[in-house]
């Protein structure tokens, strides 16, 4: 197997069902955990190795049958992962269906839930939140130098534990937390796309390398201009640029 430019939905399927028998039992992740925990790696300030962010995906990493099984399931978890680089580079009004995030919801959210379900009890995003904050964990320090410098970061960090938390603080800190609505989470849910591109656009800027712009050396006002005219500076490009 190769690694895949991003999961179709047997492999989805195929992953799930390891995550269900090899690492929810043992506190690892279920699938929508993995896909909050990839997409925090997609946008974070640092590229860990697989060796350091793979065995958090399964909190006891398992044993396999052997070195081609091992390597079937990480090149499955690396085409996750390429998946989730792929979907930041999305708004949420263009981003393809098969790069939308790995969470469950309704099938008609806007139709409303049946009547023997209470919404307020579904906590809807909640793992997948878990676990992008699992994914920052990884660069802790260079997020938290992220946040120090950008607000809006810490808005989109604020609206990612009110889905794990499933509470909202107000502006008092000492009032108690009111509880997440069902809709207030299917609305952060919607956002995701937008607010995970946005983080994107925030790493590309980040990590770009940026060359000091260097203001050519000016030659000597007695100098021949270099333009070729004969003349000295002073009397040709130099004139004009002090014109300026």
């Amino acid at each position: 197997m190769t690694v895949p430019a991003y999961l179709d939905d047997a492999q989805i399927e195929h992953l799930a069902e390891l995550l269900e028998q090899r690492a929810v039992p043992f506190k690892g992740f279920n699938l929508e955990a993995l896909d909050g925990y990839l997409s925090a790696l997609a946008v974070g300030p640092v590229d860990p190795a697989a060796e350091r962010w793979m065995p958090t995906v399964w909190g006891t990493p398992p044993r396999w049958a052997d070195e081609a099984e091992r390597q079937a399931v990480e090149d499955l978890l690396q085409g996750h992962l390429n998946m989730a680089r792929s979907r930041v580079r999305h708004g949420g009004d263009e981003l393809p269906d098969h790069l939308a995030p790995l969470l469950w919801l309704p099938e008609h959210p806007e139709e409303g839930l049946p009547e023997d379900v209470d919404e307020d009890e579904l906590d809807v995003g909640a793992d997948w939140a878990l676990g992008f904050f699992r994914g920052v964990e990884l660069a802790e320090a260079e997020w938290e130098a992220w946040l120090d410098e950008n607000e809006w970061i810490d808005e989109v960090f604020m609206r990612f534990d009110q889905l794990a938390s499933g509470e909202v603080v107000g502006e008092d800190p000492t009032a108690e937390p009111a509880p997440l609505s069902y809709r207030e989470r299917l609305e952060i849910i919607a956002a995701l796309p937008d607010m995970l591109a946005d983080l994107h656009h925030h790493r590309i800027d980040a990590l770009t390398p940026r060359e000091p712009i260097r203001k050519a050396d000016e030659p000597a006002r007695n100098a021949p201009c270099p333009c070729g005219s004969g003349r000295k500076y002073k009397k040709c490009c130099g004139a004009a640029a002090n014109d300026d």
